[in-house]
C-alpha cells in the first residue's frame, strides 16, 4: 500500500446520510476477487441513470469536486461488511474519508485498505461541506503524524488506533508488519528458548 502522511487536497462532497456499502459499490460488481477496477463502479447507481448515461449533478460527475479526500454525511459504510466498499474508494483515487460517523466494519476494512477514515462532530462536518459547497477549490489539510484536520480556520485533532496510525504512515498491511519486526520476533524467539533451555537445566 502507498503510505499516508501529509496530505493536502481539496474534496469531493457527498451531503447524504446512511449510505451503505451496497451504495458504495452495488453487489453485482462483487464478482472479481482483484482489488483493481473497483473505483469505476464507485456510486455506480448514483453516479449513472438507467440509460447508463452520466448524472451531471452527482458530485463524482461535477468537474468542479475533485481531490483525495471525500466528504459524506453521517453514519457512513453502514450495511453489509463487504470490503469491496473500502478497495472502490480507494482505487478510484481517495485517501481519507470524512464523516461525523462510521459504521465499525468499514472503518476496519478502510484502515485495512490504505483509507483514512476522520471522525469529526456534526458542527465541523456541517463547516466542511458547506466551504466546499462555497468553493470547491478549498483545500483541506490531513496531517497523521500530528492527528491533524485544517480547513480555512478550523484546526482539530482526530483519533486513530496506533498500531493503524504504524501501517498507514508507513504503507504496511499487516504481514508487511510482522516482516517490519523480523528482528524483534527473532530476538524474542531467542530469548524465549534459552529461557526455556534453563527451566529444563
Amino acid at each position: 500500500m502507498d503510505s499516508i502522511n501529509h496530505i493536502k487536497s481539496s474534496a469531493v462532497p457527498i451531503k447524504i446520510e446512511n449510505i451503505d456499502t451496497d451504495q458504495i459499490i452495488p453487489a453485482r460488481f462483487l464478482k472479481a476477487i482483484s482489488r483493481e477496477g473497483f473505483g469505476d463502479n464507485l456510486f455506480r447507481d448514483w453516479r449513472y441513470n438507467q440509460d447508463n448515461q452520466l448524472i451531471e449533478n452527482f458530485p463524482l460527475n461535477d468537474s468542479k469536486f475533485k481531490g483525495k479526500i471525500l466528504v459524506a454525511g453521517k453514519n457512513f459504510g453502514c450495511g453489509s461488511s463487504r470490503e469491496h466498499a473500502a478497495w472502490a474508494i480507494k482505487d478510484y483515487g481517495f485517501d481519507v474519508v470524512i464523516s461525523s460517523y462510521f459504521a465499525d466494519i468499514f472503518k476496519g476494512n478502510a484502515l485495512n485498505n490504505g483509507i483514512l477514515p476522520i471522525v469529526v462532530d456534526d458542527e465541523v462536518l456541517k463547516t466542511i461541506f458547506q466551504s466546499v459547497e462555497e468553493n470547491p477549490e478549498v483545500e483541506l489539510e490531513v496531517n497523521l503524524e500530528n492527528q491533524t484536520l485544517k480547513i480555512k480556520d478550523i484546526e482539530l485533532t482526530f483519533d486513530v488506533d496506533s498500531y493503524k496510525k504504524i501501517c498507514l504512515l508507513n504503507g504496511y498491511d499487516d504481514i508487511d508488519f510482522l516482516i517490519s519486526q523480523k528482528d524483534k520476533i527473532e530476538q524474542y524467539e531467542q530469548k524465549r528458548h534459552k529461557a526455556l533451555q534453563d527451566e529444563n537445566a
